[in-house]
């Protein structure tokens, strides 16, 4: 079976070369999936691990807008429609210098499982460009949004793929987005989540994400016996998962000590003042050392002030981690600092946040508590499906409705995550338990529709 698995890998590599990111999602997935594979030979008689990892469809494309100087700025735009056989392509869309193929191909084929685990019928998929909204001005990135749109509506619509927002994409340009869109196609349907409450959005989309991250860990310590209350928290990131991870700890009586961005972290043993941190990054967008102006107790923490090879932010003490910032920003050596200082669990509210060596270390101590990205951080597309319902019946629900049927749809994932971990013999791996419960659903879908 190893071999099936490595053989499998290698050919992944060697059709994929450069894609590291893809490459690492697709190691951590296949070889959890070795029992069930074990077990079950029609998903190597249907050569289902060969067709999930391949994309049905890539779309890579040239967008081009013109700055305030009236000079012509060149982008690269990509929509990665990677698997549909449980409903329409569902996944963000991510303005960021850093995208590329490899990243959104790592990303698409993470949602496939973590929109599986969610028990609502959406597919895999995420888009994106290489564009940094940061210090552009709004008509710029309307421009950019635009031009974006012209050849991203060849592909959406509420019934094909549904977009929504991820890293560099909010409701500005969400709302830039859907309006080209509307314009070009003449249809007001829900093609892209994460819209304004007045035309079509849901309430509770925008904390959906670290809400459900916290909603999660606290299903996870419940299960041990435990509770949040009383619990030091450490927080990377300063989005929206961050923001509202910070915001719902503190409902559940845990004391968020940190926050992060690319400038550094801030650590306030009083706890994170809420209040300023959406003030200095949903208003005045700027970089975390104003927040020490403010509370001049907390310490900023530049990275360059950073151990090498490590993210200062894991250095806090602290009972429990919350990364939510981005991809493997923990590595080893940050799991080792942290298990050292008495943290005792993990809980991954970004998407792959953790190196492969470090998930491999907290999976080998049974006093540590993981919760794998595509079951812990499923909360932002969950609501995003709960938006698709709201718009396809033409209402709105409640933020109290919708929070409930987000914490309901987190409570499934863990008992699935964790019951499925039982059902193969290593009882609380919600990593293999995640991957094997996401998997089967959408595997034997594909087998049931044939060959395509």
């Amino acid at each position: 079976m190893k071999n099936y698995v490595s053989n499998i890998l290698e050919d992944i590599k060697r059709k994929n070369p450069g894609q590291e990111v893809f490459i690492q999602a697709a190691t951590e997935v296949l070889y959890s999936l070795e029992p069930l594979i074990k077990r079950e030979d029609k998903y190597i008689k249907h050569k289902i691990l060969e067709r999930i990892l391949v994309p049905e469809r890539t779309l890579m494309f040239r967008v081009v807008y013109t700055n305030d100087k009236n000079e012509p700025c060149v982008h690269t735009g990509y929509r990665v429609e990677f698997n549909s056989a449980i409903g329409p392509y569902k996944g963000g869309i991510r303005f960021h210098p850093t995208v590329n193929l490899g990243v959104l191909k790592f990303l698409g084929f993470e949602q496939i499982f973590k929109n599986s685990l969610t028990g609502l019928n959406i597919g895999g998929g995420k888009g994106g460009a290489n564009f940094d909204p940061k210090g552009k001005s709004d008509n710029e990135i309307m421009r950019f949004c635009q031009s974006f749109m012209i050849e991203l509506q060849r592909l959406i619509s509420d019934v094909t793929d549904v977009p929504a927002g991820d890293i560099g994409v909010g409701g500005r340009e969400i709302g830039y987005m859907f309006g080209q869109y509307k314009k070009i196609t003449r249809r007001f349907d829900g093609s892209l989540t994460g819209k304004g409450l007045s035309w079509g959005g849901s309430l509770a989309r925008t904390e959906a994400t670290g809400y459900g991250s916290v909603y999660f860990a606290n299903e996870m310590l419940t299960k041990n016996g435990d509770s949040l209350r009383g619990k030091i928290c450490a927080v990377s990131g300063a989005g929206n998962v961050a923001i509202y991870t910070v915001a719902k700890l503190y409902e559940m009586e845990a004391k968020p000590v940190t926050v992060s961005d690319s400038t550094g972290f801030i650590y306030d043993e009083n706890g994170i003042d809420l209040a300023l941190l959406k003030k200095l990054k949903e208003e005045m967008r700027v970089g975390l050392a104003e927040y020490v102006k403010t509370h001049p107790k907390a310490v900023f923490t530049p990275v360059s002030s950073y151990p090498a090879g490590r993210n200062g932010v894991w250095g806090v003490k602290c009972d429990a981690a919350f990364p939510s910032a981005t991809q493997n920003e923990l590595n080893l050596e940050d799991i080792k600092t942290l298990y050292n200082n008495g943290c005792r669990m993990v809980c991954e509210g970004a998407n792959m946040p953790s190196t492969l060596e470090a998930i491999d270390f907290m999976l080998s101590k049974k006093d540590f508590l993981f919760g794998p990205a595509k079951a812990a951080n499923a909360g932002g597309v969950a609501t995003s499906g709960l938006e698709m319902a709201q718009n396809a019946s033409m209402t709105s629900w409640s933020f109290e409705e919708v929070d409930s049927r987000l914490h309901d749809i987190m409570r499934h994932i863990f008992k699935v995550s964790y019951e499925t971990s039982k059902e193969f013999g290593q009882e609380g791996n919600l990593v293999l338990g995640s991957n094997i419960a996401g998997f089967r659903k959408v595997a034997d879908a594909m087998i049931d529709q044939g060959y395509l």
